[in-house]
């Protein structure tokens, strides 16, 4: 048994996961599992670099984590930062203030690494179950960028393009400044279009069609299956391995292109870093289900993290 601790720092969340890992059982004992939202890919796409209260944000959320990775006593840390890092030109601003806070170096990868890290995340623990048929397809719809994973046991195709929440609700649905509350037809139809060319780049090198079980990961994707399950607050127990019909995620990604600002809010079960971004995630999700003809999703919370966890114990 391995004590091992792996942060994913991403767009919109940092994540940190404290955990046992037994790699001759497969299993992965959480001792610790939290999520910051820190917007750390505020306006990269703009101006191509981190401003700097995002990284002041990140950074005390490194600092919070480093108590929490001492007082669990992990024997290693691995760092892993994803598409905000990867595209700034202040990048290594970022990478000195993690080692100077956590004494490890980010490692800023590379799309095909991320997308690597989701796929044993997801589905190492599916394995065997009767009722999911293979190959998977895993999405992983982050705030700058979603992966697409298509395998069985091991990956066979991978490619990461530059369509996530944030990434979206920025170029997309923001005017003056603010996001647009409700977003008009033709940003939605603007949103949708760079989706679906998205969609296309990712299906030149993943088989979309070929999978037979959808796997959707991270926050866009809980939060439409909390929803969904109009749970009286966010219950990891009840989101991991849900599943959520195409029509339903239809219905609710039309209800969040149509609300505004407080009716999102009111959602009880869905996090106050989401708020803005949610409709642009679920968006992306129902694009995939319609492209890929998947007519349900199964929605995981192991995803990247653990992923990372795997590789280092």
């Amino acid at each position: 048994m391995t004590r091992v601790a792996a942060v994913d720092c991403g767009t919109n969340s940092i994540r940190l996961l404290v955990a046992d890992a037994d790699p001759a059982t497969g299993e992965l004992t959480d001792l610790d599992r939290r999520m910051t939202i820190v917007r750390l890919g505020q306006g990269v796409d703009r101006t191509g670099r981190l401003a700097p209260e995002a990284l002041e944000r990140t950074f005390a959320a490194c600092r919070e984590y480093a108590e929490v990775v001492k007082a669990h006593g992990a024997e290693r840390l691995r760092f892993v930062a994803t598409s905000a890092s990867r595209d700034a030109e202040n990048r290594d601003d970022f990478v000195r203030g993690v080692l100077d806070i956590l004494g490890v170096e980010p490692e800023v990868i590379s799309g095909d690494q991320e997308a690597e890290f989701s796929f044993t995340g997801a589905t190492k623990e599916l394995t065997g179950r009767a009722d999911l048929d293979k190959p998977y397809l895993v999405v992983d719809i982050g705030g700058g960028s979603t992966e697409f994973v298509v395998g069985e046991d091991h990956v066979r195709a991978a490619r990461s393009v530059d369509v996530g929440c944030v990434r979206m609700t920025e170029r997309h649905l923001v005017r003056d400044g603010a996001v647009t509350d409700p977003p008009t037809a033709e940003q939605v139809a603007a949103m949708r279009a760079d989706i679906e060319a998205a969609l296309d780049l990712a299906g030149r090198t993943v088989p979309l069609g070929e999978a037979r079980t959808l796997v959707g990961l991270a926050g866009s994707v809980t939060t439409v299956s909390a929803i969904a399950q109009e749970l009286p607050e966010y219950d990891s127990a009840a989101i991991h391995h849900s599943r959520v019909s195409r029509d339903r995620v239809r219905e609710i990604t039309d209800w969040l292109l149509a609300s505004t600002h407080a009716e999102r809010a009111a959602v009880v079960s869905m996090h106050p870093g989401r708020v803005d971004v949610i409709a642009a995630g679920s968006l992306v999700l129902l694009a995939i289900m319609e492209r890929t003809g998947a007519e349900e999703v199964v929605v995981s919370e192991h995803d990247i993290l653990d992923g990372i966890a795997w590789s280092i114990a």
